[in-house]
């Protein structure tokens, strides 16, 4: 009886000891289930963020192909730019070389035509054309004209500016807004007065191309906004006081646009 009571404890022990593995066992298959679960999840992530880093680097590989493209194109049109700028430079100085010392004038790299001598444009303060300058732009605007609208350039020519410049001075204002608003004012008037005769000179060449200038010609005041100094770095009142001919090329408007798309693509 003894043994069979002693057995009886041992199938307990036994059967405890069963249910103790099972539940092992089990936890044991729960743990690896889950770790199933989080290595298929893991896998899932890795795969989308693989897909992920494939789409971005594709798309940054097509950025780069654009920016290149348009890299290129603007070095395209520098490179055509710079070499028009330099042609149109070499035949502007061939065909008006022998006139710029008596009519006080200089033909810059960047092709602005510049009266230097403000005694020969207008009177101090006053808007009125000179008689010297008025035969001045009757023998220089026609030949101006017909150089810029020959086959060599007129698809090129995007606008003809006339600027009028002053000096930061005048007179007895009092007050520094009263110097701007007054040479401001003078300033459009001269290029406005400018514009108005050379628009209407009686000359066959300007006559032939009336519908073209109305396009093209404009007239912007600058007042002191851009002055010229000399090397010791003190202001140039007279040729700070002048009036130019600038001519802006399609090129120029190429380059910007290209600029803003670039930036539109950041």
């Amino acid at each position: 009886m003894k043994v069979n009571k002693e057995w009886i404890n041992i199938s307990d022990m036994m059967s405890g000891l069963m249910m103790v593995f099972l539940f092992i066992a089990i936890s044991f298959m729960v743990e690896v289930e889950n770790d199933k679960k989080r290595v298929e999840q893991d896998r899932n992530q890795a795969e989308h963020l693989a897909e992920k880093y494939k789409k971005s680097q594709y798309k940054a590989e097509k950025l780069a192909e654009k920016y290149k493209k348009s890299q290129d194109s603007i070095k395209e049109i520098v490179m055509t730019y710079r070499k028009s700028q330099q042609t149109l430079n070499n035949d502007l100085i061939i065909e008006f070389k022998k006139d710029l010392k008596k009519w006080g004038a200089e033909i810059t790299k960047e092709n602005i035509f510049r009266f230097n001598s403000p005694e020969v444009l207008f009177k101090t303060g006053s808007s009125r054309i000179s008689e010297k300058f008025k035969k001045i732009l009757d023998n220089f605007f026609p030949r101006y004209v017909n150089l810029l609208t020959s086959q060599k350039y007129i698809y090129d020519i995007d606008e003809i500016r006339i600027e009028g410049h002053t000096s930061n001075k005048w007179g007895k204002a009092k007050s520094k807004e009263e110097i701007y608003l007054k040479n401001m004012l003078l300033s459009q008037n001269r290029a406005n007065n400018v514009l108005t005769y050379c628009y209407k000179i009686d000359n066959h060449i300007i006559q032939k191309n009336k519908e073209w200038l109305e396009k093209k010609f404009r007239a912007n005041g600058m007042a002191f906004s851009k002055l010229i100094y000399q090397e010791n770095g003190y202001q140039d009142f007279d040729k700070s006081r002048r009036v130019e001919f600038r001519v802006l090329t399609k090129a120029q408007e190429k380059i910007y646009k290209i600029i803003e798309e670039l930036k539109s693509n950041k």
